[in-house]
């Protein structure tokens, strides 16, 4: 069975447990469908903080200068050079430090990035589930209008750009309270980030981590433990499943990644203590 700790976070003890965790959630009360209201983040270690790429290279104050230089060379790959919305997730896409966090709306790709680091596998690992429409709750009205005009419940870069056009007007949105969330789905350029059923985290404040901000927040995410004795179990029947570098890194590199870790004879592994 699921265990629960003090600070709201689940443990999951067995394969079942964490199936039956990652897909409780009910039919859609009008069309009756099963469709998860959360997005999904895989960290192989539980003691990962929700901090971005650009809080990690402590220096948030060059984003601005990271974004106006990287727009320099990408202009072939943006399909409007004029969005920076189009040229933040593109620049998430390819490595550049921003304030955007990788989620997926699959909890087996999740499930895939909290297992796929074979020299984490003495750490217990995590998944973090964030429920998209309870934060999107928590927007200024502005925004939940345009989420509302396109019937949607997640952000396109094209859609953000009409509510505000660049970061300088997204951050002055900050509201009275708090600061905000809001949940964009990437163009669908590469291959990579439609198999990984992508999507980002933005906030209003590059120096915040999300997992301090969802403190004050605990009913819009749940937090579920793997635990290291699990790890291995997950990452096996993952692999019957088809959820391996294979299909998450479309091409060579991927199908040598899947090679490598699937073939490393985990038993003689040395660990670092």
């Amino acid at each position: 069975m699921v265990k629960s700790l003090d600070n709201g976070t689940l443990v999951a003890e067995s394969w079942l447990d964490l199936q039956q965790e990652l897909f409780n959630f009910p039919a859609h009360p009008i069309h009756g469908r099963y469709r998860s209201p959360f997005a999904y983040r895989g960290v192989d270690s539980a003691a990962f903080k929700l901090a971005t790429s650009l809080m990690r290279i402590e220096n948030t104050g060059m984003e601005s200068h990271l974004l106006r230089n990287f727009n320099k060379y990408s202009r072939s790959v943006l399909k409007d050079k004029h969005n920076d919305w189009e040229l933040l997730a593109v620049a998430q896409h390819y490595g550049l430090p921003t304030r955007l966090l990788d989620w997926s709306f699959s909890p087996y790709v999740a499930m895939h990035f909290a297992t796929s680091d074979i020299t984490r596998y003495r750490e217990d690992g995590a998944i973090w589930c964030l429920d998209i429409i309870k934060v999107h709750q928590l927007l200024p009205p502005i925004f939940k209008k345009a989420l509302s005009n396109e019937e949607s419940h997640i952000f396109t870069v094209d859609m953000l750009k009409d509510v505000c056009p660049d970061l300088k007007c997204f951050d002055a949105k900050k509201g009275e309270d708090d600061d905000f969330v809001i949940c964009l789905e990437p163009p669908s350029m590469e291959e990579r980030i439609v198999n990984q059923y992508a999507l980002f985290t933005v906030m209003t404040n590059p120096v915040r981590r999300l997992d301090e901000w969802l403190h004050h927040y605990p009913d819009l995410y749940k937090k579920i433990i793997i635990p290291a004795s699990l790890k291995l179990e997950v990452r096996d029947k993952l692999d019957q499943a088809n959820i391996n570098e294979r299909m998450i890194y479309p091409g060579l590199q991927g199908v040598s990644a899947w090679l490598k870790r699937y073939c490393t004879n985990i038993k003689l592994m040395k660990f670092e203590d």
